[in-house]
């Protein structure tokens, strides 16, 4: 595991050089129609109040019934994180008051949780990775919301919360970096998005960041921890984490010692605060349900749903690097978010033709990438579809088109399909389909109507290169002493040819012309 930072990694004090140890519990919703141990439904954003079963309300005498899709999206979690499965598990009472907690406990796994020991590959940056151990994975309720601001005077309670599945997946404290931290949440969001276990949307709290932080001097013993509640996006984790590790080596270098208590993180102010001395397990008083037996299944159940799982990100990243011969970075980019991936292979393979994969990439991940962020989109919602990528890069290698002329058929396309076209996964064209549908732009029907064709006509770019030349007597002298200038007369062709003259044709006539 990650037992010491890198001297690149540590945080200059006024005394000297400190290192961060971060762990994280990251609260995940579970992806399921109901809640945890009642039926009321769990549809995000509706009125407050509509999604309360009596067990939500912790009515008398109404008791927990588990679900059984929450054990096997946990199990399946547990697999993606090739963690241990622990066919025998326990649920407990995890006792404390607190408004919107109608039991007066959370059910909750403490000793005996559903999933044991696992790890996470993170890519902290092309030319790093890093282990996350993952120690354990455990099934709880989430609580209610209390709403203050309806009213000046009274506080209000919202419940459709209560009851819903989490996942609480608690890493070993093997982070170094805010910048490690934040590639550890991106990659673990991406695996449970592949799973389908957690939609991962931090923005309506289904993925929420307990961050614990603590520093020490190189070499010494682990520091007292601070835990940041509640932290729920990826950016506000890396900035908690720089805050309080400098708000830690401030008072220990002014002689103080840290406290381990819990606080909040406030992005406005960038600042942590307070909120409560950190309470240690036994001020809970766990102890096992009395209305739950402990949770039984046979690894024959965890095979069945380990068959169903799909390619995983990191079995996908090595699969796009052997198949497509794609760079490390550019398979990790294009994995990332699964929908993207499968735009990436429906054009490479788009027609049944082979082409070139990683030409398919640098569009894909550039400027289709470019104009989806434009929009607020990822790749796969665009109105572009993966066919057109790959008629554009089939007139490119087939040297119909050049790379910039290549860019305004993409312009074209953007600008034409827009209004006529909704973008979704689901309107991919198949692999076995040869050419576009009537409803989108045919890349190379555009080449053809509009003139764009490549001039690969020596002679033709043979006459704009004669042109240049003769009315630039003093630049041509200036090139043959120094042959950088090339580019000079390479731009001015292009202009007089409406950068439809074939680059490679104009370099070769260049130097042939000039002699260089």
């Amino acid at each position: 595991m990650n037992t010491h930072a890198k001297p690149s990694k540590l945080i200059k004090g006024a005394t000297g050089d400190f290192e961060v140890v971060i762990g994280m519990e990251i609260h995940a919703q579970v992806t399921s129609r109901s809640k945890l141990f009642s039926g009321a439904s769990t549809v995000f954003g509706n009125e407050p109040n509509a999604n309360v079963s009596l067990v939500d309300a912790a009515m008398p005498g109404m008791l927990p019934v588990i679900n059984e899709e929450c054990v096997a999206q946990a199990i399946r979690t547990g697999l993606g994180l090739e963690a241990q499965i622990n066919l025998r598990s326990v649920f407990d009472r995890k006792n404390y008051f607190y408004p919107d907690l109608p039991q007066g406990y959370q059910i909750s796994q403490y000793k005996s949780p559903i999933v044991g020991e696992g790890v996470v590959i993170v890519d902290v940056s092309p030319t790093e990775q890093i282990e996350v151990g993952i120690e354990r994975l455990h099934l709880e309720q989430d609580a209610g919301k209390s709403l203050h601001d309806q009213s000046a005077t009274e506080s209000f309670v919202d419940l459709n919360r209560s009851g819903v599945a989490l996942m609480e997946i608690v890493s070993k404290p093997d982070m170094r970096s805010s910048d490690e931290a934040r590639a550890y949440v991106t990659k673990l969001r991406t695996i449970l998005r592949y799973i389908g276990s957690c939609d991962g949307n931090m923005e309506q709290g289904s993925l929420r960041a307990d961050v614990n932080v603590s520093v020490r001097r190189p070499g010494e013993p682990l520091g007292t921890r601070c835990e940041i509640k509640n932290v729920n996006s990826i950016r506000f984790i890396a900035q908690a984490i720089e805050v309080e590790a400098r708000r830690q080596i401030g008072i220990i270098e002014d002689g103080g010692k840290i406290d381990q208590e819990t606080r909040l993180f406030d992005p406005v102010r960038g600042e942590t605060r307070s909120m409560r001395s950190k309470e240690e397990a036994h001020d809970y008083r766990y102890f096992p349900d009395p209305d739950l037996l402990p949770l039984e299944f046979d690894q024959d159940y965890v095979d069945a749903l380990k068959a169903e799982l799909p390619e995983l990100p990191d079995a996908k990243k090595a699969r796009f690097i052997k198949d497509y011969g794609l760079p490390a970075y550019d398979a990790g980019v294009l994995v990332a978010d699964k929908e993207t991936a499968d735009y990436y292979e429906a054009a490479v393979k788009f027609g049944g033709a082979s082409r070139d994969a990683k030409l398919v990439a640098n569009w894909i991940s550039g400027d289709v990438a470019a104009y989806a962020n434009t929009q607020g989109l990822s790749v796969a919602q665009t109105h572009i579809r993966p066919g057109q990528i790959a008629g554009i890069v089939d007139l490119i290698a087939d040297g119909t088109i050049s790379g910039k002329i290549a860019k305004d058929v993409l312009a074209i396309i953007i600008a034409e399909d827009k209004d006529r076209v909704s973008g979704s996964l689901s309107a991919i064209e198949g692999s076995d389909t040869a050419a576009m549908s009537g409803s989108v732009s045919d890349p190379r029907a555009i080449v053809e109507a509009r003139g764009m064709k490549q001039v690969t006509d020596t002679g033709a770019i043979a006459a704009a290169v004669d042109a240049i030349i003769a009315a630039n007597p003093d630049k041509v002298a200036q090139a043959q002493a120094k042959p950088s200038m090339l580019g000079w007369f390479v731009g001015q062709v292009m202009k007089e040819t409406g950068g439809k003259a074939n680059p490679q044709a104009v370099n070769e006539l260049l130097k042939s012309k000039l002699g260089i």
